[in-house]
């Protein structure tokens, strides 16, 4: 099992990169770089290049619509050149909130358009002429549209890999059965080992059953906030403004996966009572209605022996990424001792 960790840059991204050298010293495997509509996440990756020389820096997530897919594969190509083959591309829809909102993008088939996007990468980093004629993407353009002059390219460079991962941030069905499919690996989100094969179980199957053999295994990765505790209380309650966050406003009230993924999860009613306050503006009174099993159960917060044994969970359910929150005064100390938890196996 690999450790991963979302990128914090609250701090400032010089510092948030010098504290990622130190995570990599103590056994962190893969960084996840966010981008929102905040600054762009590539940017980061390339400097994060620069202070590391181990950790894999990965794209936690780059949003499809935000770029074209010959862009996507030719910013994950460049990333891995500039990190010599540590580079992952994790892709996922974003939100029709950020999407149509921030970029003004028509926020459509992202199951069709992911594969399409996959699909397109994969034949730039092979070097082959990029001809993709899907019901999304078409390169080159079609006789008749724009000036006629396009023909089929391949990337001039020579990428490092010719296949570099693809992680997909997926929830619904469909996604799913897609991530399972094509993609290296699969971020879900809010993950809980007792319960994810009732979730998804069906639907990775059927993705699975589909799968082309030479893609290897798919990587899982999931996990949460890590702290060793007797009072766990306090350290879980900071997931709650978060967990509100997606289940309340994270999305029309008819169309918010978060919500939906705790509807399934069995937490009906308190999904639409989070939602309800939500959306009226109450988000307080929303993070105090996340139930606190939700909290214990997505997280791994509590004595050495409830952290050890949430590992455990994870592993048993088929996690081979563990992405991690730390929360202590020595987070070093911490990855190095989850670190040596995994190890034992």
């Amino acid at each position: 099992m690999k450790l991963g960790m979302q990128l914090q840059y609250s701090g400032g991204f010089k510092e948030s990169a010098r504290q990622v050298a130190d995570y990599e010293s103590a056994g962190l495997d893969i960084v996840w770089v966010a981008e929102a509509y905040g600054f762009d996440a590539p940017s980061f990756m390339g400097y994060l290049a620069a202070t590391t020389e181990r950790i894999e820096i990965a794209a936690g997530i780059l949003p499809i619509y935000t770029r074209t897919p010959t862009l996507l594969a030719m910013t994950a190509a460049g990333v891995d050149a500039m990190t010599d083959g540590r580079c992952i591309l994790g892709l996922g829809a974003s939100g029709p909130q950020v999407i149509e909102g921030f970029h003004g993008v028509a926020y459509d088939a992202p199951v069709g358009r992911t594969r399409e996007i996959i699909d397109i990468c994969r034949q730039v980093w092979k070097r082959d002429r990029v001809d993709h004629h899907g019901r999304y993407y078409d390169i080159p353009l079609a006789e008749g549209e724009g000036t006629g002059l396009g023909k089929p390219l391949k990337i001039i460079a020579h990428p490092v890999r010719d296949s570099i991962p693809i992680y997909v941030a997926s929830l619904g069905p469909a996604n799913v059965r897609m991530t399972a499919e094509v993609a290296d690996g699969w971020l879900p989100i809010f993950y809980m080992p007792e319960r994810a094969d009732e979730v998804w179980g069906e639907d990775l199957r059927a993705g699975y059953a589909k799968r082309d053999p030479a893609l290897g295994p798919m990587n899982v990765v999931a996990g949460g906030i890590v702290a060793i505790t007797d009072d766990p209380d306090p350290i879980l309650d900071l997931g709650r403004s978060v967990a509100a966050l997606y289940i309340g406003g994270m999305g029309a009230r008819e169309r918010n996966f978060y919500n939906q993924l705790a509807c399934r999860y069995g937490y009906e009613a308190e999904a639409k009572a989070v939602q309800d306050l939500y959306l009226d503006g109450k988000k307080r009174e929303a993070a105090a209605e996340i139930p606190r099993e939700f909290l214990e159960l997505t997280n791994l917060v509590g004595p050495e022996s409830w952290v050890r044994e949430r590992i455990s969970a994870y592993v048993e359910a088929g996690v081979s990424v563990l992405n991690i929150m730390p929360v202590s005064d020595d987070p070093v100390g911490l990855i190095a001792k989850i670190r040596s938890w995994v190890d034992e196996g």
